[in-house]
């Protein structure tokens, strides 16, 4: 067997292999004597008809067998012989498949197209600079939250002494009819809730439900605008009949020892309470500061790193990257497909954020090489205890589905080039700055470096 490799790229390979003639011939008289033993023909009895009758009788099917048995070690014998590491399976396509129709006469000759990991030079990695801005906690941000913790303890009460006003829930039955199809099937909805002035709530809602009493019925036409969320809804016209079943608002607790006490036993007093949302919101600046700075330290060296990846990995980012875009718009009740967008060009600079997380997973895998980084099975094991946490469902139901999917080696990858960044981290050369809020153009790239960082170590 000859091989010749070509270097198409630093990612892509390519090997041409030719089988001799002799060895093709082998393996076609041997499959063609298999052939024969239970060759039915007319004419002659089972297991002997002449090797060239059964050649021609079964021609494609033995043809298949041939290369079956011959292609795909030839295949692994050029790539362990040029020292090839594939990442994916390879793309195996004949040079001149006029000579499969006369199978030993002359070599076959195979494409082979590999793809595979980069040679990466790693550069200096340990002592990198960055600037930590830790953002202090003021009062206002206590009181914020405290009054986030006043509205999640809110509870409905009825209102009795006067009618519906801007902010209460009212609860409505409706019924309604499309003024333009009058044939169309009858809107039924039963117990919706309609927060007076609330953001997602059309206009004609509010300003309709507006002033009224439980018992009391109203009609009225609501114009949906061509980009609603609900499509059967969108660019129609529905005149609805309405009877209100209850007027309900929010009434807040007092921010006083009783509600502190309700909150958790730990807080005997407001001014308890008020101390450890101070403590809990400072951790979480101080957490917020050094994420990024891990994210500053992961663009700084995937900027001093500029290599080619690998393409089939470069497509499953920018599918995540892609999938997490549709998933965000839908869990904020957009219907992608309603959206006037240019999704080439979307995806385009998707695909740019994509290849900075795929470089700097490779380098963070690159660097737990060098320094022998390891993860342990007690280490695995924590992570799904945590996983299983989070998802609230059992330990080994995310076990089974990670078994399925090969997901505890991914797991393990995971974590080791979490301890790569970690490494990056503590021997970095930190400065602290005062505080200073970012531009939005900072925040944005902020953010863009903060899902590199996350990506880097959740590959």
């Amino acid at each position: 067997m000859k091989t010749e490799l070509t270097d198409v790229s630093s990612t892509r390979k390519e090997i041409k292999i030719e089988i001799e003639p002799a060895l093709v011939r082998d393996a076609y008289d041997r499959i063609s004597d298999e052939f024969s033993k239970n060759a039915k023909i007319p004419g002659f009895r089972p297991g002997h008809a002449p090797r060239s009758v059964v050649r021609t009788r079964y021609k494609n099917e033995i043809r298949t067998e041939v290369l079956r048995e011959l292609v795909p070690d030839a295949v692994n014998n050029a790539i362990v012989e040029h020292s090839l590491d594939a990442i994916s399976e390879p793309d195996v396509h004949f040079e001149n498949e006029e000579t499969l129709d006369r199978l030993g006469e002359q070599p076959i000759t195979v494409k082979v197209a590999i793809e595979v990991i980069p040679e990466i030079k790693l550069g200096e990695y340990k002592g990198l600079e960055a600037v930590r801005k830790t953002r202090p906690i003021t009062d206002d941000d206590v009181n914020q939250t405290i009054d986030s913790l006043r509205e999640a303890s809110a509870v409905m009460v009825p209102v009795e002494d006067r009618a519906s006003e801007l902010g209460d829930t009212v609860t409505i039955n409706a019924r309604g009819k499309e003024v333009d199809e009058p044939d169309a099937e009858e809107i039924k909805v039963d117990d919706i809730e309609v927060v007076l002035g609330g953001p997602n709530v059309q206009k004609e809602f509010t300003e309709n439900l507006t002033g009224v009493k439980p018992d009391e019925k109203k009609t009225f036409t609501v114009e949906y605008p061509a980009d609603f969320s609900t499509p059967q809804l969108a660019g129609k016209k529905v005149e609805y009949e309405m009877d209100v079943t209850s007027v309900r608002r929010r009434e807040l607790p007092e921010i006083d020892a009783e509600w502190a006490k309700s909150l958790s036993e730990e807080f005997d007093s407001v001014d308890t309470l008020k101390s450890k949302v101070r403590e809990d919101l400072e951790a979480r600046s101080k957490a917020d500061a050094e994420n990024r700075v891990r994210a500053d330290l992961i663009r700084t060296i995937v900027a001093a790193h500029q290599f080619e990846v690998p393409q089939s990995w470069l497509e499953k980012q920018t599918n995540q990257r892609f999938e997490t875009v549709l998933r965000d718009m839908m869990s904020r009740g957009i219907d992608p497909r309603n959206q006037q967008m240019d999704w080439e060009g979307a995806r385009e600079e998707l695909k740019a954020l994509a290849l900075e997380d795929v470089r700097a997973t490779m380098l963070m895998e690159h660097i737990a090489e060098a320094e022998n980084l390891t993860v342990t099975n007690e280490e695995v094991e924590a992570e799904i205890d945590l996983m299983a946490m989070s998802a609230r469902q059992p330990k080994e139901q995310i076990r089974a589905a990670l078994t399925k999917h090969g997901g505890e080696r991914s797991i393990a990858q995971r974590l080791r080039n979490r301890k790569a960044l970690d490494l990056l981290f503590e021997n970095a050369r930190i400065t602290d700055a005062e505080w200073s809020e970012p531009s939005e153009a900072n925040a944005a790239t902020s953010s863009e470096s903060d899902e590199a960082s996350a990506a880097a170590s959740s590959e």
